[in-house]
């Protein structure tokens, strides 16, 4: 049996073998109730913890290296690089990117979106065309 002695602002220190079998975290929110002369402690959370994926320490790097990435790219898009397929493979493990939409962020497809918006941003974009036909005669007129 731990025992625990309370403070002057009425805390306490919860034992580390209890903490720990609570699988407690510094932060986390307790309830503390009265039940039959009992004080019991309740751990309580705001939102469900997924399970943290296991990284390898490269795998860390990776990810490390992802996430600025892809602030650049939320920042800038017309200048930043777009992620390796390592880095896009750990931060759709981690849930930092959909990994049905991975390919967006790879470098080829950002190489692209990086023209298309200069391509934007010079005026170098058709007109809207009202019939597909106006659209293939236009494009052949490209050629």
């Amino acid at each position: 049996m731990a025992l625990t002695k309370i403070g002057p602002k009425h805390q306490i220190t919860i034992p580390k073998e209890v903490f720990e079998a609570l699988e407690l975290k510094v932060g986390d929110l307790v309830e503390v109730v009265h039940d039959r002369g009992k004080a019991l402690i309740i751990p309580k959370s705001t939102v469900t913890r997924a399970p943290a994926a296991k990284l390898s320490a490269k795998e860390q790097v990776l990810l490390t290296s992802a996430k600025g990435r892809i602030e650049a790219i939320q920042k800038d898009l017309k200048n930043a690089v777009g992620l390796t397929q390592e880095e896009a493979e750990v931060a759709a493990k981690v849930g930092l990117i959909d990994p049905e939409q991975r390919y967006w962020w790879l470098e080829d497809w950002q190489r692209g979106e990086r023209e298309a918006q200069r391509e934007i941003d010079e005026r170098k974009t058709s007109r809207p065309f009202e019939r597909v036909s106006d659209l293939t005669d236009h494009l052949r007129r490209l050629r």
